[in-house]
């Protein structure tokens, strides 16, 4: 019981019976796919609603007791746990709302529960006053939802083309209610539910709000009766209903009551037509098919007992209380009856079918016509409903065709009453009362009804049968499909009933006649048709007798009668008796046939062109000048009315209206000329003024506005009244503007309506005029007319003052702001009051104008400036900004905004105020005054609000309705809705992009008066949040995105779901409202994750909306990724990773429809067969098979008349950049152009040619409108791919790695990269998009190749499998990618270099896959050498060997591409193609690229373009932070000319190629940078280098180049270094003063490193050997002389860094504060260092050999000084002082004895440090987290790096870390070895020489003779460089005894036993590893043998 009484929040009383009707609506209506299921499904649940139809739950005290107790003890509600407490308010609330529809206590409060939840929906409305709506709405949906039951049925009228099942079923379904007795129900309730009744009861109980809500209300109320009456209506036009029902029905009608006008109320009509079908068998006519099972379904045949109980009831004499309806219907049965005795089974009912003509008869004397005209065609709703019009017109041609002889009598009696009346007159008395109007009435009706034909069926083609001189096959009627056949009888009937009529017509019936033939001409085949029986008429049928007076002879010749007697009356010029005009030619009588033969003639040349022209060209009718005069002749003015509006519809034919033009203004009807000094005399204007104003009524001037609109609409000659004044049309605009349109608020009306008739009729007109206004540049200059020998200004174009007067303050303006207020205020009433239609056509005209003058100010005001005239005008944005006059506010936008609010009543005013509003909110400024504005007030603000969203989420609105189908109003609207809903989300996004505040902020619901990120997004209603647009927005998108289908927006309207997932998207991104949107996305919609599950979105009509759609949804996802990845939200990233990138079939979400049980049984079949689950398509992937790579271009231009280079330019004259950013041609400018062209061509040949051209021009166009649609679908695909790529980046780049487990990740990158190149390498892909695709093959690569390496780090299959592949990616897609990569570099041919920029980045980081990673140098001897090359080979050989294989077979063609692009174009791509070049170089075994590249002048082309960039690179020495380009380009040079120089064979071509003889002419070497201690220009951000660091990068290079060089040219060692040591002289002085550097900084250090590498290997003698005999004694003497300065400045340089400075050094690398970490600093320092003395020492060491092998000849380089340098602090250094003076000694064999025990000692703190370093890397798993991090720190950049990371990643770092200080320790291991090898040669040497060969010189002896003798040998030229200065030897004059004895003491001092163990240690430690082990070991034991020798 519980469950039973549980509360249902969405009202059983409404949610289920709106759900009902949205069902019912979708079957019958919308067609939906499965809905006939659903259907049956709800008609089942509903039934009892139908059956007790509107029977509401009744009351009982037990609900009432349970709702009372709802305040204390709660209540349970449907879907919420427990029970809910209720406030009391709400409880008294529902007592009243039960007591009030005498409802259910609970049903009450689920109606106040769903109206608290709806409250949103309803601005400014309570809950009770919605739940009062949806009562009535769940009424309404019941009514609708039977009455779409019923019309679905099969029957006898109408068939809505249903499925047979859904037919079958709501047939059952109905007829199954009727059984039950549904027709009485209805007629209860038509009769019980009354409004006024309804109000009173609402009334009492305050149940009624504002104006809104009351006219909701009694709109609901009234549809709801309308709906019921139209259920009965419908069914009987399909089925018959049975006696009973119909006695019901009549039983009903009897009692109606007509309403005010003496018209039936709609609903009644449709029981009348309900009635009338029932009583109709004129279907039986048209013989279907089914003909004979309707015959069997109609009891009028079937039961006599039906045909007994009918007739009696209505021959009954008891008269209802409408008797003009007991006519029609007496009319009905009586036209019944004689319908079925002329069927074979009406014998039976023959006693019945003889009364047909007494019931006739019966009919008439109630006056039937006069009813059927009065009662039925004025009721409102009739001309809506088809089927009324239908029975009518059968109703009326029945009762001429069935009863011929009534007609007759009818006609009889008119005769009879015609002579009575003529009688009376001539006798004088009055025509006596009694006479019937029978045949009156009738051809009155008959012209009212046939006159409005709103559904275009022209059923009174029924009346004409086409005579045989019609020649106008088109033309013939609609029964007449063969020429041949003959027509109906009834047609012919028909057709000779309007005949006889006509002839010898008395006059009392004339007027009724001319109505008649003005109703049955309306169509343009029956305007024709009448046309014709006019004319024909007017023909003399034989001698003497005279033609019809019913002729348009007899109507011309009448006329012109008139005019030439009024003539002759014309008034003077005094305009007195203008006030009583002197009726002498015409009488009342007169005045009325005039009136109704101009109707006539009105109609006829409105329908038919045929008949305007041969009217208007009779030479003697000649009706246009005619009705001209008479309009100046004294006639009343509503004749002069009537004479203008016929005139303007001869005006609808531009040659017709030309003319016209012409006559208006030579009759002066208004008088533009005017004569000074003259008094006005006649004229429109006058009768305006002086008649129109006293008599409070306007025909004559709105005639005139609509003669004016339909000419200017015509044709506007501008040289109107050329001659007589100044030629224009200003004067009509004057009058127009000043007499009619400003004082127009001011007169007095009679008819209130009318007042809005002139203002709507003389708006038009300008709207016409400013519509079309193009403003030109001749506009702005003021030309002069010659009038009667004066100067007068000539007018404007009539725009031109349109637009003036729009765009100042002007009475115009005004008074158009003035009316929409009025308007809007009228609108915000909801009443009906006199010309709402007319107002509303004005205040739509009015917005018109603003939006076309706002539309064209921006050129008006642009010619105006360049034209500098004088005109002054204000912006109308800036206008509209005044304060009204009637408010005193500045509320002029405020009130066109309010137009939003009536977008349900007034779409097109809505649409127009869209379009302003859009206009105006281009401007930034005036943004935040309208947000302050719509703001200003709570209840403006909530309105518009409300508005706004009201016209988003319109139902209504529908897309892709084509321009030109305007014929269904319906359709027309619906476009028109959804043409708003553009412009408001165009407005959003165009104001999104503007600083805050802005409406867009207002509008979608964020904060405009505090900072937006505070914004709190909520559903609506929640915390007083209001439904705002983005809520609109939202609810448009998730419709259906919960079904399997997907949105139904993006199907049903592509470009509005395009624009609202762009607003989407802008919020987003948009910084200050990305926050507060995706929070709210996330967490209340799920937005993202429902919509991207039904990507893509496939719309075959519309391509490029869906891709457009696409791009936002993606790019908006991609944000999201971003922001939840960086907010370490892992389980919303991880659900839309997975969702995109799985490729497992997801079965987390039942589709629609399914049950729960299905899905168990699917989980179940998944668990037997897990293994045959078919992988789906990645959704990344399947959305990019929706981009079509294939463009089709248009074909290029057939033309035979214009010139295509010239149409060509034309056309991109024309083309402009739209909204979307496209670049697209303006097609409608174009045409302009073109047609004008056209229409220059002069003579004849050019008007016989004009159909071609036009033929031609139409062809342009459509070429063009393709071209525009490639490039939009172009620019789509762009977009969509972009998107595509950047979802694609932020997934790989941006979401945390370990989402994605790495085999996955590389599975998935192989699959993007393999599709992507497929589509990319097809052949009619478009080159327009290969650049986005390029880049995103770059980026993927990048991650595949991180991806693989990062997997070699963690260990995994390091040689793993050669057979399965080297990763988790097996080798054979790596080369597939590898073949696809190089397709595409080729593809893009000589073009697109900047694409294969990228495509360069991709292949090198595809190449670093195989790139073997550092391993740690362990010191082992490992394998031996034979072990080496016999081993097997890795997976990275491996895949490099394949690589190469893979680019070797494209031959040269990709040899040259890059190459080609190596040498010349995009920096960018040159460095890319180098550093290519470079790679692939590295792993080319062959050497075949080395070959191509030097064969074909490339690298003479790379060499020689040095040159070229030496002045660049100067230019980068300045201070100024300069373009760093050219340094990047030579960077690259110089890295692949070092690549190419590490063979032999690339270095000899090389020097071969000049390279040496380009890097000497280079001046940039010299301009050594100062050392800016300040650093004045340092670049901030750190990232633009300072210009001495600028210089390291320029030089460093070019002597690791040197270096390399030398190091390969080993056999022609000496030509390679003779080009150096030439380079080293060149620039000898910049050398120089870098050796004698002071400050020795880091960069310093690495300077000295390689030069003093490269001065080792050629600053010696025996180079100068090379280029001995070319050059000459003094050249040579200058280079050695730069030698031995050289020599002495390594010497130097060596005592500085071997000596104490060495320690400082290290600490202050320690100090330095640096980026990076000190340690490795510190490292590099330690490098560079023992590099520096290792090169030194080796310089020696070749200096000592090549002086001579022996020592005894040797040269000594160091002196006999044995002491260590000095103290430790460097103060008092050895080389120190040396370097102090200039005459200075040679550093002593102390120092190489120091640098001995230092780099002894060095080896052993090295060789621990190694040894540590490989255990941590052994044990790496075993190491303490505070270690690793440690370790990480220096790879890891900004504070706190090092804990944002894994401890995979943490433990990957650390390994890398380790691997680099292993290596750094081994090459610091090598090099210290190395200077101990070297240190002890020296040694050995130098003592050798001094303790075995030197003769010690004493102090007072001078130079020995013999010892001169003995160095003169040595003292040859080539040694000639390294003399003294006394031309001795080195330290040769200052060897005495003593300083040998002091040395050989000093040397066995330091010498010592511990050294030489430590030494011997060396050795066995590191050298023996090598193959060298026994040099120290033999070098220390011959020194330790000098030392020990005695000295003799």
């Amino acid at each position: 019981m519980a469950a039973q009484m549980a509360v249902n929040s969405g009202a059983s009383l409404w949610g289920p019976l709106k759900e009902l009707w949205e069902t019912v609506e979708g079957a019958v209506w919308r067609r939906q796919p499965d809905s006939v299921h659903l259907l049956d499904l709800q008609l089942k649940k509903h039934k009892p609603h139908f059956l007790s139809l509107y029977r509401n739950p009744p009351k009982s005290a037990e609900q009432r007791e349970k709702v009372r107790k709802a305040s204390t003890e709660g209540i349970a509600i449907q879907g919420q746990q427990g029970s809910r407490l209720l406030p009391e308010q709400l409880l008294s609330e529902a007592f009243i709302l039960s007591d009030l529809f005498d409802i259910g206590e609970v049903a009450a409060l689920e109606l106040l529960l769903a109206g608290e939840h709806q409250q949103p929906y309803f601005t400014g409305l309570t809950r009770g006053l919605v739940a009062v709506l949806l009562y009535w709405d769940g009424k309404l949906c019941v009514a609708n939802s039977l009455r779409s039951l019923i019309q679905s049925r099969h029957g006898k009228t109408f068939t809505l083309e249903l499925s047979g099942e859904l037919v079958a079923l709501a047939t059952r379904f109905t007829d199954e209610l009727m059984s039950q007795g549904l027709t009485q129900r209805i007629l209860t309730l038509v009769e019980e539910i009354q409004v006024t009744r309804e109000f009173e009861r609402l009334q009492k109980e305050r149940g009624l709000g504002n104006e809104k809500h009351r006219k909701e209300v009694s709109d609901l109320i009234k549809e709801c009766r309308q709906a019921l009456a139209d259920c009965l209506f419908s069914w009987t036009c399909q089925s018959s209903l049975t006696q009973d029902d119909t006695m019901a029905l009549i039983g009903h009608l009897e009692t109606v009551t007509a309403e005010a006008d003496g018209s039936l109320d709609s609903v009644n009509m449709a029981l009348v037509m309900a009635l009338l079908y029932c009583l109709d068998v004129s279907f039986l006519e048209q013989g279907t098919e089914d003909r004979e099972d309707l015959l069997q379904a109609l009891p009028l045949l079937t039961e006599r007992q039906y045909v007994s109980a009918v007739h009696s009831r209505l021959m009954d004499g008891q008269p209802w209380k409408l008797p003009g309806l007991q006519a029609v219907c007496r009319l009905a049965w009586a036209l019944a009856l004689r319908a079925l005795s002329q069927l074979p089974q009406g014998s039976a009912l023959v006693e019945f079918t003889e009364a047909d003509e007494a019931l006739a008869e019966l009919a008439l004397q109630g006056d039937v016509f006069l009813f059927l005209k009065e009662g039925m065609l004025g009721c409102e709703g009739f001309a809506q409903e088809e089927f009324y019009i239908r029975r009518f017109h059968s109703l009326i041609t029945d009762f001429l065709a069935l009863m011929p002889m009534k007609v007759k009598q009818l006609r009889n009696r008119a005769d009879e009453d015609a002579r009575l009346v003529h009688m009376s007159l001539q006798m004088g008395s009055e025509p006596p009362s009694s006479l019937k109007r029978d045949l009156d009435h009738l051809m009155t009706l008959i012209g009212e009804f046939y006159s409005k034909d709103p559904f275009n069926m022209e059923l009174a083609l029924e009346f004409w049968c086409p005579t045989e001189s019609l020649q106008h096959t088109s033309l013939q009627g609609s029964y007449l499909g063969m020429a041949l056949q003959r027509p109906p009888h009834k047609q012919v009937v028909l057709s000779k009933f309007v005949r006889q009529m006509g002839d010898l017509l008395p006059s009392t019936l004339c007027m009724a006649y001319l109505r008649m033939l003005k109703g049955l001409a309306n169509g343009p085949q029956c305007a024709h048709y009448c046309f014709s029986l006019l004319k024909t008429n007017g023909a003399p049928h034989g001698e003497g007798v005279a033609g019809n007076p019913l002729s348009w002879e007899h109507f011309f010749h009448s006329l012109m009668l008139y005019h030439e007697n009024l003539r002759r009356d014309a008034p003077n010029t005094d305009a007195s008796q203008y006030r009583h005009p002197p009726l002498r030619g015409i009488t009342q009588r007169e005045l009325d046939g005039l009136t109704s033969f101009l109707n006539l003639l009105t109609t006829i040349i409105t329908w038919s062109e045929n008949a305007r022209l041969a009217l208007c060209e009779h030479p003697q009718w000649t009706p246009v000048v005619v009705m001209l005069g008479l309009l100046q002749c004294s006639v009343p003015p509503v004749l002069k009315a009537e004479l203008l509006h016929c005139l303007s519809a001869f005006g609808k034919s531009p040659e017709i209206a030309a003319s016209l033009w012409q006559s208006l203004e030579y009759t002066q009807i208004l008088q533009t000329v005017r004569v000074p000094g003259q008094r006005q005399g006649a004229g429109i204007e006058v009768e305006l003024n002086e008649i129109e104003s006293s008599c409070e009524e306007y025909p004559l001037t709105r005639s005139f506005c609509q003669l004016i609109s339909t000419l200017v609409e015509s044709s506007l000659p501008a040289n109107l009244g050329a001659g007589l004044r100044v030629p224009g049309f200003e004067p009509y605009l004057a009058f127009l503007r000043d007499s009619v349109f400003l004082p127009f608020p001011t007169r007095a009306y009679r008819r209130p309506a009318e007042k809005w008739e002139v203002a709507d009729a003389v708006l038009e007109v300008f709207h016409k005029l400013l519509r079309d206004y193009e403003p030109q540049p001749s506009d702005f200059v003021q030309d002069v007319v010659e009038l009667q020998g004066e100067q007068l200004a000539a007018h404007k174009p009539p725009g031109h003052g349109l637009m003036f007067h729009l765009l100042n303050d002007s009475p115009t303006l005004a008074l158009v702001l003035s009316l929409l207020e009025e308007g809007v205020r009228q609108l915000d009433s909801y009443a009906p009051f006199p010309g709402k239609k007319q107002l509303e056509s004005a205040v739509l005209h009015c917005l018109c104008l603003l939006d076309l003058a706002l539309q064209k100010e921006v050129v008006f005001m642009d010619l105006l400036r360049e034209s500098q005239a004088s005109l002054l005008v204000s912006p109308l944005e800036q206008l509209l900004q005044g304060v009204s006059p009637q408010s005193r506010r500045a509320d002029h936008i405020v009130n066109i905004a309010r137009y939003m609010c009536h977008s349900s009543s007034n779409p097109e005013a809505a649409f127009q105020s869209a379009k302003i509003l859009r206009r105006v909110a281009r401007y930034p400024n005036i943004q935040m005054r309208l947000v302050g504005d719509f703001t200003h007030s709570a209840a403006v603000s909530d309105k518009l609000m409300a508005g706004f969203v009201e016209c988003l989420e319109n139902e209504e609105a529908e897309e892709g309705i084509e321009k030109g189908d305007d014929s269904d109003p319906q359709k027309k609207m619906a476009k028109i809705r959804h043409e708003t809903q553009i412009h408001i989300l165009n407005l959003l996004i165009t104001s999104l992009e503007l600083k805050a505040p802005n409406l867009s902020l207002y509008l979608l619901g964020y904060e405009v008066k505090k900072p937006v990120s505070s914004t709190n997004l909520q559903d609506p209603g929640v915390l007083g949040c209001p439904r705002s647009c983005l809520h609109a927005i939202l609810s448009l998108l998730q419709r259906g995105s919960d079904k399997r289908s997907g949105p139904v927006i993006t199907g049903q309207a592509p470009h509005l779901a395009e624009l609202c997932y762009q607003v989407i998207y802008q919020l987003c991104a948009y910084s200050d409202t990305s926050g507060p949107t995706m929070r709210y996305l996330r967490t209340s919609q799920d937005f993202l994750f429902s919509h991207l599950k039904h990507l893509p979105f496939v719309l075959p009509r519309d391509e490029i909306a869906a891709l457009s759609q696409m791009s936002w949804l993606m790019k908006t996802a991609a944000i999201e990724l971003r922001v939840t990845s960086l907010n370490r939200q892992r389980s919303h990233t991880q659900r839309l990773v997975s969702l995109l990138l799985d490729d497992q079939p997801h079965t987390q979400h039942a589709a629609d429809g399914e049950s729960g049980m299905e899905e168990d049984t699917r989980s179940v079949s998944g668990f037997l067969h897990f293994d045959t689950v078919s992988k789906v398509r990645r959704k990344l992937l399947s959305v990019l098979d929706a981009i079509n790579f294939c463009q089709d271009v248009p074909e290029l231009l057939q033309l035979e008349f214009f010139e295509r280079t010239q149409i060509e330019q034309v056309i991109s004259n024309c083309e402009h950049v739209n909204e979307q950013g496209h670049t697209v041609c303006n097609v409608k400018l174009l045409h302009r152009v073109l047609v004008a062209e056209v229409n220059a061509l002069q003579g004849l040949a050019a008007i016989g040619q004009r159909p071609l051209l036009m033929e031609e021009v139409n062809s342009i166009l459509q070429q063009v409108v393709e071209r525009n649609r490639v490039r939009r679908s172009l620019s789509a695909k762009r977009h969509a791919l972009q998107s595509w790529r950047s979802l694609v980046e932020t997934l790989l780049t941006a979401c945390p790695i370990d989402l994605i487990p790495a085999d996955d990740r590389q599975l998935i990158i192989r699959d993007l990269l393999l599709d992507l190149h497929d589509k990319v390498l097809s052949e009619d892909a478009a080159g327009e998009l290969m650049p986005i695709v390029a880049g995103a093959v770059f980026t993927l690569t990048a991650q595949l190749s991180q991806s693989v390496l990062s997997e070699h780090q963690q260990g995994v299959g390091l040689d793993g499998g050669a057979s399965s592949g080297f990763a988790s990616i097996a080798n054979s897609a790596l080369h597939l990618i590898l073949r696809k990569l190089l397709d595409f570099i080729l593809c893009t041919g000589g073009g697109f270099q900047r694409l294969r920029a990228h495509l360069y980045g991709s292949l090198l980081y595809y190449l670093q896959i195989a790139q073997k990673p550092e391993e740690p140098d362990t010191l082992q001897s490992g394998k031996s050498m034979w072990e080496r090359l016999t081993a097997p080979e890795d997976g990275f050989s491996k895949l490099q060997r394949e690589n190469l294989a893979i680019i070797e077979s494209y031959g040269t063609a990709l040899m040259e591409v890059v190459c080609r692009d190596a040498c010349d174009g995009h920096e960018i791509g040159r460095m890319l193609a180098l550093a290519v070049l470079d790679r692939i170089l590295s792993i080319d075994r062959q050497s075949q690229w080395l070959v191509y590249v030097c064969n074909s002048g490339y690298l003479r082309v790379l060499v020689e373009s040095l040159k070229q960039d030496d002045v660049a690179l100067q230019s980068l020495l300045t201070p100024q932070p300069p373009l760093l380009k050219p340094l990047y380009i030579y960077e690259s040079k110089m890295a692949l000319l070092t690549r190419v120089a590490k063979t032999c064979q690339g270095a000899v071509e090389l020097l071969r190629c000049g390279l040496v003889s380009q890097l000497i002419e280079c001046q940039v070497f010299d301009m050594v940078p100062d050392s800016d201690p300040h650093r004045m220009m340092r670049d901030p951000s750190g990232f633009i280098p300072s210009p001495l660091d600028r210089y390291r990068q320029i030089l460093l290079p070019t002597l690791t180049l040197f270096q390399v060089i030398l190091t390969s040219t080993t056999t022609h060692h000496q030509q390679g270094a003779a080009q150096v040591l030439q380079w080293l002289v060149v620039h000898a002085d910049t050398i120089q003063s870098l050796l004698r550097c002071q400050d020795l900084s880091m960069g310093t250090l690495q300077e000295l490193s390689l030069l003093t590498g490269i001065i080792s290997k050629t600053a010696l003698p025996g180079v100068l050997d090379m280029g001995g005999d070319n050059i000459n004694s003094a050249a040579l003497l200058e280079v050695k002389s730069h030698i031995i300065r050289f020599q002495r400045l390594c010497l130097s340089l060596l005592g500085r860094l071997a000596g104490s400075e060495r320690e400082r050094l290290l600490k202050q690398a320690e100090v330095v504060s640096a980026p990076g970490d000190p340690a490795e600093r510190r490292q590099a320092m330690e490098v560079a260092m023992q590099q520096v003395c290792a090169n030194i020492m080796e310089y020696c060491h070749t200096l000592l050999l090549q002086s001579s092998p022996q020592a005894q000849f040797s040269i000594c380089l160091f002196g006999t000084s044995g002491s260590e340098p000095g103290g430790r602090d460097g103060r008092t250094d050895l080389s120190s002082t040396m370097l102090s003076s200039a005459s200075s000694r040679d550093p002593g064999l102390g120092l190489v004895l120091y640098l001995l025990k230092n780099s002894a000692a060095d080896f052993f703190r090295f060789q621990q440090s190694h040894r540590q370093s490989l255990g941590k890397l052994e044990s790496l798993d075993q190491l303490p987290p505070e270690e690793l991090k440690e370790l990480c720190q220096g790879l890891v950049s900004g504070p706190g790096g090092v804990e944002k990371i894994s401890s995979v990643q943490r433990s990957l770092l650390a390994k890398r870390r380790l691997v680099q200080l292993i290596n750094n320790r081994a090459k610091l291991l090598a090099l210290c070895s190395y200077v101990i090898e070297t240190c002890l040669f020296v040694l050995w040497r130098h003592l050798e020489y001094y303790l075995l060969y030197c003769t010690p010189t004493d102090p007072k002896d001078s130079l020995l003779p013999g010892v001169g003798g003995f160095r003169s040998r040595l003292g040859d030229d080539s040694f000639g460089g390294l003399r003294g200065t006394g031309g001795r030897l080195l330290g040769q004059s200052r060897v005495s005894q003593q300083d040998i004895e002091q040395l050989q003491s000093d040397m066995a001092a330091g010498f010592n036993e511990p050294l030489q163990r430590k030494l011997l240690e060396v050795e066995g430690l590191y050298s023996q590893v090598r193959s060298r082990y026994t040099f120290i070991q033999a070098l220390v034991r011959r020194i330790r043998g000098l030392l020990r020798q005695p000295k003799s």
